[in-house]
């Protein structure tokens, strides 16, 4: 059955949240609860995953009753109130400040920045001024183009046109309202640059430098990175491409060298140095003390509070006891993803599942959605996330990304086969990996590599030569032998194929065309390889012992499905009618990439572009 509502005065609804999960039907769910997707049809490298599930988890029956609305102390009142201090949040409540709107963000965690603040903070927005500036080709057709041919006719022409087409102003608008500079990741290609209107240069633009200083003891809660940078120096996403060839690349050592210095200077010169996510974190939240717009810590939402129909405001937890905020005109919610929450991902998406493989913000538990969802929300993608191989370290997982393309590595399944193009975009690989699980299980998969592979790359931090660590063995995330025999019976594969499949691998390297696969067929597989391995950058031979197997799981850098929304961010039903007031942005929506992933920062640039359209139109109703 449906989540009960109570009245409050006035015909106000007050949506309960108290309750666990329960089991219930799905838009074309069948007796084994989940939907099995359908692979579509597309371009040869593209492999994603078919139509969305709609409809989400229901509430058990028998819940309490919730508090009548004049029962729950009023917090304060103001334009917009934002749920979520990441991307998508703090750009929707920067742009509602600089239209005049009072606003409040409120935050479940302890910390400001979500999942962007963990991030690489790549930002894929097409024509942006900072790449026009820097002379990359691209024109509005050409974005357009490329993107109806990623994403498919599963999102509208609509929203893929106000992403587009607000994305620029938004770069623009977050510039002239922060101290957030940006750089262009030169060379990150588009994921499919063969397709028309894709650039293999890439669109891709991250933060420029930081100083944390701005923030005073705001700094302090400033949620910490997924992985912190090397001490004493700064480096930028675009520079791990680079630092991963350090020992045998001459730009790679002068890369090196660079973010050493620029570590150097910004010590010399009292700087608190940030990059990445920690910039697009730290910045947003310089524009949003300036603008003087109040964020609420320690402050998760209960649910969403209805007035006729309308978002009227938030429940939330604060100090400990329930309180309501209203919101004159909007409530914008940029709450993340469902990563953490193990009930919705078992019930929504394919298995093996869980939260512990995912490198999304730990407070991602999908409050946002189900109370949407509680509110009347459709929602779409509920099976998919923004997918990446992963090694389940026993620390945290890692995703990975360069170290599944550089030459001198294949990954195999559980019959020590080769399954995919390794070099693929990192999200359809762990598409195959699904697809095919159930009948030839890959499951995890493993990353072979030999010892002359270690010599000469970086290994997520561990350098070249040097040992992994013994953790990394005693947890099974990694496995040595002297010999491919040796390794296939370590990791529960097939000696004999394990053999052949690296027999096969080294011959097709050598001549430099994987005629299985065709890694290296497109400009994407070539940005995290060796240029000085020829013909072929992304092949190399595995022929010096020990050889090395690293687990490989399905990851995550968060779940994309969420609430339905229109091209203005309105939230919808699943009639198609709009819920007054109630906006989604970032991970709490369903993406406008759909199934897909158009180039680096797919997750960042949307998030941020919505959080942007769904502010201005709050304020155009508010003025109307």
């Amino acid at each position: 059955m449906r989540g009960t509502t109570v009245a409050a005065p006035g015909h106000s609804t007050l949506s309960h949240s108290f309750a666990p999960l329960e089991c219930s039907a799905m838009t074309n769910a069948d007796p084994a609860r989940r939907t099995d997707p359908a692979v579509l049809p597309g371009p040869s490298r593209r492999r994603v995953l078919g139509a969305a599930t709609g409809a989400g988890l229901t509430l058990a029956a028998g819940l309490p009753t919730a508090a009548d609305a004049a029962d729950v102390p009023l917090l304060g009142t103001y334009d917009v109130v934002v749920i979520g201090s990441g991307a998508a949040g703090m750009t929707a409540a920067l742009t509602a400040a600089k239209q005049g709107l009072s606003c409040v963000v409120v935050e479940k965690a302890a910390t400001f920045g979500g999942s962007a603040a963990r991030s690489g903070a790549g930002i894929w927005i097409p024509n942006n001024p900072v790449i026009l500036a820097a002379g990359v080709p691209d024109t509005p057709a050409k974005a357009a183009t490329y993107l109806a041919a990623v994403v498919g006719p599963e999102v509208s022409a609509e929203r893929r046109q106000a992403f587009l087409g607000h994305g620029p102003a938004m770069i623009s608008f977050v510039m002239a309202n922060s101290p957030l500079r940006f750089r262009w990741m030169e060379g990150y290609s588009d994921y499919y640059p063969e397709l028309a209107g894709g650039l293999p240069g890439g669109r891709s633009i991250e933060p420029a430098m930081l100083d944390g200083n701005i923030l005073g003891p705001e700094l302090a809660r400033l949620n910490p990175p997924y992985m912190a940078v090397p001490s004493g120096m700064v480096v930028f996403s675009a520079d791990y491409k680079w630092l991963a060839l350090a020992a045998v690349s001459a730009r790679g050592a002068a890369v090196a060298t660079e973010c050493l210095a620029r570590g150097t200077r910004a010590a010399l010169l009292g700087q608190k140095p940030l990059t990445m996510g920690q910039s697009l974190a730290a910045g947003l939240r310089a524009g949003l003390l300036t603008a003087q717009v109040p964020v609420w810590l320690n402050t998760p939402l209960t649910d969403l509070y209805l007035e006729n129909g309308a978002a009227a405001g938030a429940v939330v937890t604060r100090n400990g006891s329930a309180g309501l905020i209203r919101a004159r005109h909007g409530v914008i919610v940029g709450s993340g993803g469902f990563e953490h929450n193990a009930a919705m991902r078992e019930r929504y998406q394919r298995q093996p599942i869980g939260t512990e493989w995912t490198v999304g913000a730990k407070e991602n538990t999908g409050d946002g959605i189900r109370a949407g969802e509680r509110a009347g929300a459709a929602l779409d993608l509920m099976d998919d996330a923004w997918w990446g191989p992963a090694i389940p370290l026993p620390d945290q997982p890692y995703f990975c990304l360069a170290e599944r393309t550089l030459p001198g590595g294949l990954l195999v399944n559980a019959a020590g086969a080769r399954f995919v193009n390794e070099a693929a975009p990192y999200s359809d690989v762990v598409h195959i990996m699904y697809e095919r699980h159930a009948t030839d299980p890959d499951i995890p998969a493993w990353l072979i590599v030999d010892q002359n592979y270690r010599n000469r790359y970086l290994f997520k931090d561990v350098a070249p030569t040097f040992t992994l660590p013994e953790s990394w063995y005693a947890s099974g995330a990694a496995h040595k032998a002297w010999t491919l025999d040796a390794l296939a019976e370590r990791i529960g594969v097939p000696p004999a194929a394990l053999r052949a499949t690296v027999n096969r691998f080294n011959g097709l390297a050598l001549t430099g065309t994987d005629t299985d696969f065709r890694r290296g067929q497109s400009a994407y597989d070539h940005y995290y390889t060796d240029p000085a391995v020829r013909p072929n950058s992304c092949l190399a031979p595995l022929w010096l012992a020990p050889f090395y197997a690293f687990r490989i799981v399905p990851g995550d850098l968060g779940t994309k499905g969420g609430m339905r929304t229109d091209a203005r961010a309105r939230v919808l039903r699943p009639d198609g009618s709009v819920i007054p007031r109630l906006y989604a942005a970032g991970n709490a929506s369903a993406a406008v990439m759909g199934h897909s992933y158009a180039g680096a920062g797919s997750t960042i640039g949307p998030a941020m572009t919505f959080g942007h359209i769904a502010a201005l139109d709050v304020a155009s109703t508010a003025r109307a």
